[in-house]
Formats: structure tokens, C-alpha cells, sequence
């Protein structure tokens, strides 16, 4: 198999992506959450096939998609989706998923618990809906991050009756263990409560990392309450082919007046490709996921040379780094200086909720050589 990581920075700006495409001139994208990685050969090859029969009409049967990805749990994390009582729909993508769930169990001026610093579009999410965050923040995030489950309950004892959790958590890595997983699972039972389950990097948990658990394997309190959310996007790198899984294990977990026209949504071709992905692309992951662990391994070393005052807990989960910049003396935003100095662009720590102030997130799911020079960059714009 080719070496998936192997595309140079000459072949990443013909990329018309939005990572590429959306930042200045001679600035080194760094940010949004999408990989520099070859395709996987299966999913080409699907693609192909839908060329082939010219086959671009609006999204058909989910049912083939459904069958796919219930193998892919099955297989690798021992998750049985069919024949549980439970259903399986496609939406866009995990944002339009989240909302559309959010949508219907929630009305204007409702809070929804989020665990910042998190996935910066979870706030402009709620936003859109008219929602607040009810922030609970991550307890030692210096050393990799734990859920804060007597915070949790607090919430959901003041009434906020939605948790949208981030599983394995952005930008962190942080997986959680099933311990913490089943005492908020009783929680949310407890206070007729809800879990959204965000599982897009769930994938991507480093080989040598701890096992993910997903939401619905739990226990009987999770698949009471929780709806999880998967897409191939993020570990296949297809976001632009737009398909996205929501998942429940007991009948009537969705809310009923979810609109029909939902279903129109998803992408033909992200139905090929997910299922595609799901089926034949275990091995091009595996290759991918290996790399990401030792990408990250070559960040921390390579941080500690370039730039010793960067703090940074490697995460065990996806290909974002979370870097405390704070004794730099940049301010809350040291991705803006990074950019305007270094000419290098990073997402801006503040966008992630509380104690983000004074971080950075870097993306390095890319070939080591763009990485370094993502790091020389910053260290450059502090000379």
C-alpha cells in the first residue's frame, strides 16, 4: 500500500479543500481537522464505480450503508448495532445530525453541557438553535484531561437535561474509560437527561492507546439515553462526500419529529464511500492510524527541541494537538500571532470555550516534514 502520508506540500496546494483554499498566500494550513493523506484505494474505487454507472442522483437505500457500518462495530469494537430495537439514519454530516437532534429536544433559551475546551463548532451549533452552553470543563487538562462528573451532576441537577459529549474528546484525545462513560449514563438517567454522543474520531484511537467504548455499549442506562453520531469523515478523510450515521439502541430513542426531508440530505457518493470505507478499508486505517501514534510521539519530541516552553500532553485519539502556549507571552490568541509572525495558521484556543485562553490547536495529520515546518513557523514567529 502506498504510503498514505507521503503527499508533499506541492501536491497539497493543488488541493481545493477548505484547509488549503481558505488561508492567504504563503501561509501553511494547520487547522481545520482535515488530513493530508492519500486516498484509500477502496474508496477510490468505489467512487470510480459510481462514475462508471454515472450514478449521481439523490442519496437511495441507507440500508447497504447501515449494513456496512454495523460490521465495522461489530469487527472492531464489539459493538452489535442490528437486531437491538434501535435505528440507524443518515444525515449530511455530524453537525447536521447534532442539530437536528438538538432541534427537537430542545426549545430557545434551553443550556445543553459541554466539557471545554471542545470542538469549536459545538458553540456556533448551539447558537444557530438559540441554546447556551452549559459549560462543565475537563479536569487536568495538563495531563491529557478526565471527565469532571461531580460537575456533570451539578448540571444536570440545575435542569440543563442535554449532554452533547465529544467521544474520543477534540482537541484532547482524551478517550474516556467505560467507568466514567457508565457513572454519567446514570446520571443522565437519573435526570431524564439525554447524551448526544459526538463519536466522529472514534476511529482513530491510537493502536497503542486505550480501547474506545462506544456510547451504546456502555450499559442499559447509555443505550436508555444516549444517540451517537459516527461518520467516515474524519478517519477516511471524506468530508466533502457528506454522510453521516446516527445510531440508537432502544425503540423510540429518536425524537419523533426529526423532518422527513432529513433523509434527502446525505451524498450518494458518500454512501458509496462509507461503505466502502466500512467494508474493505480496515487495512488503509490501520496503516493511517499507525502513523498518527507516531506522529504524535515525533510532535512532542519535536516541541520540546523548537519550542520548550509549548506544553503538550500527547492525546491517544486523532491527529489534533492541543498546545498550552501561555508562557510565551502571546496573549489569549497565540495562533493569531502565529499566523500574522510565522505565517502559519492554527485553530485559536478561545474558540474552544473556557481555558482556552492562551492555547492552540495544530493539526498534524500530515507527513512529518509539513509538521516540522508547522513547528518551525512558530517558532519563527517568536525571533
Amino acid at each position: 500500500m502506498t504510503a498514505p502520508f507521503d503527499l508533499t506540500l506541492d501536491d497539497m496546494l493543488e488541493h481545493r479543500s477548505a484547509k488549503w483554499s481558505r488561508v492567504p498566500d504563503g501561509v501553511l494550513p494547520a487547522w481545520t481537522a482535515e488530513m493530508d493523506v492519500r486516498t484509500a484505494p477502496a474508496i477510490a474505487e468505489a467512487l470510480q464505480l459510481a462514475v462508471r454507472r454515472s450514478d449521481f442522483g439523490y442519496a437511495g437505500d441507507p440500508a447497504p450503508v447501515a449494513r456496512a457500518f454495523a460490521g465495522f462495530a461489530r469487527d472492531v469494537w464489539d459493538w452489535e448495532t442490528e437486531g437491538t430495537g434501535g435505528q440507524t439514519r443518515l444525515f449530511a454530516d455530524v453537525g447536521h445530525g447534532v442539530k437536528e437532534v438538538l432541534r427537537s429536544l430542545t426549545r430557545p433559551g434551553d443550556r445543553v453541557v459541554l466539557n471545554p475546551p471542545v470542538y469549536l463548532s459545538f458553540y456556533p451549533w448551539l447558537r444557530s438553535l438559540g441554546l447556551e452552553a452549559h459549560e462543565v470543563p475537563m479536569l487536568d487538562v495538563a495531563s491529557g484531561g478526565r471527565l469532571d462528573l461531580e460537575g456533570m451532576e451539578h448540571a444536570l441537577a440545575e435542569g440543563t437535561r442535554v449532554v452533547l459529549l465529544c467521544s474520543p474528546h477534540n482537541p484532547l484525545g482524551h478517550v474516556y474509560p467505560r467507568e466514567d462513560l457508565a457513572a454519567l449514563a446514570e446520571l443522565a438517567l437519573a435526570h431524564d437527561a439525554v447524551v448526544v454522543a459526538d463519536e466522529i474520531h472514534a476511529p482513530l484511537v491510537h493502536p497503542g492507546g486505550p480501547r474506545f467504548v462506544p456510547w451504546l455499549t456502555v450499559s442499559d442506562a447509555a443505550r436508555q439515553v444516549g444517540i451517537a453520531l459516527h461518520s467516515p469523515s474524519k478517519a477516511w478523510n471524506t468530508a466533502g462526500l457528506k454522510l453521516a450515521l446516527g445510531v440508537t439502541a432502544v425503540p423510540g430513542r429518536w425524537p419523533a419529529d426529526i423532518p422527513a426531508e432529513v433523509d434527502w440530505a446525505p451524498s450518494i457518493l458518500g454512501q458509496y464511500a462509507a461503505e466502502a470505507a466500512y467494508t474493505d478499508g480496515l487495512e488503509w486505517l490501520d496503516t493511517v492510524r499507525t502513523a498518527l501514534e507516531e506522529r504524535t510521539a515525533q510532535l512532542a519530541d519535536l516541541l520540546e527541541r523548537e519550542l520548550p516552553q509549548v506544553r503538550y500532553a500527547p492525546g491517544s485519539a486523532s491527529y489534533l494537538a492541543w498546545l498550552d502556549c501561555r508562557e510565551l507571552g502571546l496573549g489569549d490568541d497565540p495562533a493569531r500571532v502565529f499566523l500574522e509572525r510565522g505565517r502559519v495558521m492554527l485553530s485559536p484556543g478561545p474558540a474552544f470555550g473556557s481555558g482556552g485562553a492562551g492555547f492552540a490547536r495544530l493539526n498534524i495529520g500530515t507527513s512529518e516534514e509539513l509538521m516540522t515546518e508547522a513547528v518551525r513557523r512558530m517558532r519563527s514567529a517568536l525571533d
